[in-house]
Order: C-alpha cells, then structure tokens, then sequence
C-alpha cells in the first residue's frame, strides 16, 4: 500500500527547466529529479518535453534540425506544500548544473488518482 500524498489547497508549483542531454550520475537528469521527487513523498511530478526552446545561453534547441542528439528542453512541474517544495530546493542544487527554476503560488482544485484495479 503506497503513501496517501494531501496537497493543501493553498500550494506552490515548482517549475525545473533544463536541456534533456542533462545528467545527474549515470542518469538522466530528469529521471533523477522524478525519483527523487517521489522519494521524499512529493505529491508528483510531471516532465514535459518542448519541441523548441532557448535558455540562458541564446542557444537555439529545436526538433526541426534532425541530428544525433537532440538537446531539447524540458520541464518538470511539481506542486505541494511550501514547506515540502522549500525542503526539495537545496536538493535540486545539489543535482543540477545549469537550468532555471521557477516558484508560483497556485490554488488546488482538485487531487485524486484512480483507485488500483482490485
């Protein structure tokens, strides 16, 4: 039986952006955002994949341009508790070299997932 994860209806969307050719370890690096997120019992994580995108750099990444590898951005939304997100910060620092992070303050409306199959 896994953890009943809550979210106060007052919460904080943390937003991670990187390029995916990213690495923590011998992982992606979004791979070990995702674990580590649901190791410390984080409500969820989602990752999104950006056809296109440029960051601090000026560099240019997009799906247009076919090649080996392609370094696109991505971004990881994770939404809980103040507390649990500020608790999360000092461990992404930790994992990540580069990228941005962002913080809003968002109302929950709804969180529930679908009741495992019997």
């Amino acid at each position: 039986m896994g953890v009943s994860m809550q979210v106060p209806r007052d919460a904080v969307l943390l937003r991670i952006f990187f390029g995916e050719d990213e690495k923590s370890g011998r992982l992606p690096l979004y791979e070990a955002i995702v674990l580590k997120a649901r190791e410390m019992h984080l409500a969820g994580a989602t990752v999104l994949r950006g056809p296109m995108g440029f960051g601090k750099s000026s560099r240019l990444h997009t799906a247009k341009i076919l090649r080996l590898s392609m370094d696109l951005p991505l971004v990881i939304e994770i939404v809980d508790s103040e507390e649990k997100i500020e608790q999360f910060l000092p461990v992404l620092d930790e994992m990540m070299g580069g990228g941005l992070l962002t913080l809003e303050k968002v109302r929950v409306v709804d969180y529930r997932g679908k009741e495992p199959a019997a």
